[in-house]
């Protein structure tokens, strides 16, 4: 079992504000997860790994495929009290799933520098 988070790059956040919004994401989608799925998640030890993608449309289409699979995702967009303007989509969470699933929509991307 696995979480991965997406973070967009061309955003260029600070990483505090990253951090806030990859926390954001995080209890996003494990909300959004079963109860099976949570409980089996926090067994594991609540692995996260965090990504990087190029932009807004490439965590629309990783949330659409996350979902396809029946993976549980969550999109965070901004308040715009701090560094962008309000709505912005800044990170996506994919999972807690099965980590062979998590990989097949995230795999190919980047971990965060």
């Amino acid at each position: 079992m696995k979480q991965v988070i997406v973070v967009r790059k061309d955003l260029g956040l600070s990483k505090g504000k990253t951090a806030a919004q990859v926390a954001h994401a995080s209890l996003g989608a494990y909300r959004k997860a079963g109860r099976k799925a949570r409980r089996g998640w926090q067994k594991e030890g609540e692995k996260k790994v965090v990504v990087e993608a190029d932009g807004e449309e490439d965590l629309f289409e990783i949330k659409r495929n996350a979902e396809n699979l029946g993976i549980p995702a969550y999109l965070v967009k901004d308040a715009g009290k701090t560094e962008i303007p309000r709505g912005t989509t800044t990170s996506l969470a994919v999972g807690p799933a099965q980590e062979d699933k998590v990989d097949k929509v995230t795999g190919h991307l980047s971990l965060v520098k």
